[in-house]
C-alpha cells in the first residue's frame, strides 16, 4: 500500500474543506464590516454595533470549523503512523502499546520506529513540538471543559508542556512575548484560537513530517 498517497490525500482533503466551508462565514464577516446589504445598519443610537451577533456567530462558527480540520489532522496522523506498522509488519510492542495512554500515541510511535528501526527523530527538519500540539488541541476540542462557550482553553497542565503554544490570539501572545521563560505565566488559560492561517501552517508541519518520515521509514522497510 502507498501509505504516503493516502495521508497526502487526506491532508489535501482537509485543504479544500476548510476552504470551501469557510468562505459563506468569511463573506457575512466582510460585508458586515464592509456595511453591505444585507447587513447596512439602520439608524440607532445604540452603543453596541449592528449585526454584532450575526459577526460572532460567523467567527465563532469559523473557529469551530478549524478546530474540526485540525481534529482531523491529528486523526490523519495517527493514521499514517499507526499504517507505517502494518505496512513493515513489525508490531509495537506490547508492553510500549499500553503506555500510549499513558505518553500519548505520538510520543510512543517515536519510542517504536526509533527502536525498531533505528529512525533519529532529533533529525526531522519540522516543528516536532507542534505535531503534539495538534493532537493536544484535539484531545481539547473533543473533550470541551464546559457547556458555557463554543470555543475551548488550554489546561493549566497543557501549558506546563506548551510554554508557547501555537494556537492562541496574537493579542494574548503578545501579552507575554518579552517575559523571561521563568516569569512567564497565564493568569487565565489562553482560548485555543485557529485562524485559516495557524491552520495552513500546522498542515504544512505535518505535511513536511510525512515526507521526511516517508523517505525514512520506506529505505527501512522496502529495503529489507
Amino acid at each position: 500500500m502507498d501509505v504516503s498517497y493516502f495521508f497526502n490525500r487526506r491532508l489535501e482533503f482537509i485543504r479544500q474543506l476548510y476552504d470551501t466551508a469557510s468562505a459563506p462565514y468569511v463573506e457575512r464577516k466582510r460585508k458586515i464590516e464592509a456595511e453591505e446589504e444585507p447587513f447596512v445598519p439602520p439608524y440607532s443610537e445604540d452603543a453596541e454595533p449592528a449585526f454584532l451577533s450575526e459577526w460572532i456567530e460567523a467567527d465563532e462558527s469559523l473557529h469551530v470549523l478549524a478546530y474540526s480540520c485540525v481534529s482531523m489532522l491529528a486523526a490523519a496522523l495517527h493514521l499514517y503512523l499507526g499504517s507505517w506498522v502494518s505496512e513493515s509488519r513489525v508490531p509495537v510492542d506490547e508492553a510500549l502499546k499500553k503506555s500510549f495512554k499513558k505518553i500519548g500515541w505520538f510520543p510512543g510511535y517515536r519510542t517504536h520506529y526509533s527502536q525498531r528501526f533505528a529512525i533519529n527523530f532529533e533529525a526531522c527538519p519540522e516543528n516536532l513540538q507542534l505535531l503534539e500540539e495538534v493532537v493536544l488541541a484535539r484531545n481539547r476540542f473533543e473533550h470541551p471543559p464546559s457547556i458555557t462557550s463554543i470555543r475551548t482553553n488550554y489546561a493549566d497542565a497543557d501549558l506546563k508542556k506548551l510554554p508557547h503554544p501555537f494556537f492562541v490570539d496574537e493579542r494574548e501572545a503578545a501579552l507575554f512575548a518579552d517575559a523571561e521563560e521563568g516569569e512567564r505565566a497565564w493568569f487565565i488559560p489562553p482560548t485555543l484560537h485557529v485562524t485559516e492561517k495557524q491552520l495552513l501552517a500546522a498542515i504544512a508541519v505535518v505535511e513536511g513530517f510525512g515526507k521526511w518520515f516517508g523517505a525514512e521509514i520506506e529505505n527501512r522497510v522496502y529495503a529489507q
